[in-house]
């Protein structure tokens, strides 16, 4: 399984990145994509999610309402539309999956037991 996650870059305090994460073949069975992010000093923490079987998205409070995460099927890549940045924001953003995984399970402390397979990450930098 990989995953490549990219788009990430400088933004300034209220502008917008969309990060992509294309997946390999082997996730078409899978049931969730999730995204996550980790500051420096901080713990990797889920900021959004996408149920693959029925297109459900799920988000982190500090997030709800200023990002989206959608899919292209044909593309099996999935997109986080970033609005409203804020210098939290700041984080290197990591898209991740595993074959049982489900999005009730993208804001668990242990990320490491349900998310097997990690994208590279990708550095989003909110900074006027």
């Amino acid at each position: 399984v990989q995953l490549q996650a990219s788009g990430g870059g400088l933004a300034q305090p209220g502008g917008s990145l969309r990060l992509s994460c294309a997946a390999s073949e082997e996730t078409l069975n899978y049931h969730a994509i999730g995204w996550f992010r980790q500051a420096p000093g901080q713990e990797r923490k889920g900021v959004a999610c996408i149920d693959l079987d029925d297109g459900g998205t799920h988000y982190a409070d500090s997030v709800q309402g200023r990002f989206t995460i959608s899919r292209d099927r044909a593309k099996n890549t999935v997109y986080l539309e970033m609005s409203s940045l804020k210098s939290e924001d700041t984080a290197v953003y990591y898209c991740a999956t595993d074959s049982g995984v489900h999005c009730g399970y993208f804001q668990t402390s242990q990320l490491s037991i349900y998310w097997d397979y990690w994208g590279q990450g990708t550095l989003v930098t909110v900074s006027s």
